[in-house]
């Protein structure tokens, strides 16, 4: 029976004027699990292409019963033009996200030939290698993708979950916190990341779009940082910056994200466009839950954390309390949002309150396109140094 089921999908572009309402109310059935009778909702903004559309190439792919044209999965998928930290070299890659198969439908297949069907797009518009995101605990997801679409484990990565605070915090006052203009921005962040990890080459649409509401560093009293307050990128801006000094930049996803707690019936969680590992936020929260009851809650997302020098560690607890200050004055916003990888020295950097929480991610890798082996070191070396997570992700 399932060989005929599967044999009876029809994989499909997303039609807009015609799959909208029904790909909502399939992912508002998908059950993720709740937590003492409460779930989480996504307001999408009537958009169920949500993130992809930020990229310049992007698909939905639908799954279609034949014999009655019942949807009953989706997927999403993007293309990234990324530096890869080994020279100059620059790649195209794919990258699949929002896999969704109605409960009813699971295990007969459906999940491969979505998956099938956004390797197929990406391969034809050029990309050498695909990656997904999925949960360390998603045994399902770990099968489908490496056991029977042959994807290699690229990086382990954290997320970390701080909730913020009514109080406000003061930023050590030997310390000065500079917003940098946005090409000071792109000038810093490829001359430091360039040859470290991997970095998306776009980072100036990042940085300029709408919902990245800047970049800030930090550095002591006591030192100059040459070329800074000219608002200029220039060469002294970025070879001669202080001993010790951090950076970051912030996404708010206070209004495209917002999420609404309510008791469901039934118990039903609407992540949408939320990846699985956010889905989990709540239960990190620790906030009462008659605080959040039919209140909705945002976040900001931090990304392009970076810094040097012996005494990084008290710089980034400067930025984070800024930014959680931030948040702070922003309706609806709740929670301060970063992502990191394990094997990044940063981690041990970023001030770990006793509120902080953490989720644990994987990112895995496919090799496509037959690049030639000496160019193939994505699959065969692990990135170091820097993993700059792309904030149009979340």
């Amino acid at each position: 029976m399932n060989t005929h089921i599967e044999n009876q999908v029809l994989i499909r572009e997303f039609n807009e004027d015609m799959d909208t309402e029904v790909v909502e109310r399939l992912e508002r059935n998908c059950d993720f699990g709740s937590r003492e009778g409460i779930s989480i909702f996504t307001n999408m903004m009537g958009d169920p292409l949500c993130r992809i559309r930020l990229y310049p190439t992007h698909v939905m792919m639908v799954a279609e019963l034949v014999a009655n044209g019942k949807l009953v999965g989706v997927v999403r998928g993007c293309m990234k033009h990324v530096g890869t930290g080994f020279g100059e070299k620059h790649v195209k890659m794919g990258y699949i996200l929002g896999l969704r198969v109605s409960r009813k439908h699971r295990r007969m297949g459906i999940g491969l030939k979505l998956v099938k069907s956004i390797e197929g797009w990406a391969i034809t518009n050029g990309a050498q290698y695909i990656w997904v995101a999925t949960e360390e605990d998603n045994v399902a997801a770990t099968n489908l993708f490496v056991l029977k679409c042959n994807y290699v484990k690229l990086s382990s990565l954290v997320i970390l979950v701080q909730p913020i605070s009514s109080h406000v915090k003061d930023s050590p006052g030997d310390v000065t916190i500079e917003k940098l203009s946005i090409d000071q921005a792109i000038s810093l962040y490829k001359d430091r990341l360039g040859s470290k990890g991997f970095y998306p080459v776009d980072m100036d649409a990042i940085l300029k779009e709408k919902r990245s509401l800047g970049t800030w560093v930090s550095f002591f009293n006591e030192e100059d940082w040459v070329g800074l307050r000219s608002k200029e990128s220039s060469e002294d801006f970025t070879s001669r910056t202080p001993s010790s000094w951090a950076i970051l930049s912030i996404w708010n996803t206070s209004e495209a994200y917002k999420l609404q707690i309510r008791r469901p019936y039934p118990f039903r969680c609407l992540h949408a466009t939320l990846s699985q590992a956010r889905a989990k936020v709540f239960p990190c929260l620790r906030i009462s839950f008659c605080d959040l009851l039919h209140k909705p809650f945002g976040f900001l997302f931090l990304y392009g954390i970076h810094g040097e020098g012996e005494r990084l560690g008290e710089l980034m607890k400067s930025l984070w309390c800024f930014a959680s200050n931030m948040a702070g004055s922003m309706k609806d916003c709740k929670v301060i949002i970063t992502e990191l990888g394990n094997c990044d020295t940063l981690v041990g950097h970023v001030p770990r309150g006793a509120s902080m929480s953490s989720i644990n991610d994987v990112w895995y890798l496919k090799r496509v396109n037959d690049p030639s082996e000496e160019d193939d070191q994505w699959t065969t070396t692990q990135p170091s140094g820097h993993l700059f997570v792309d904030p149009r992700d979340f």
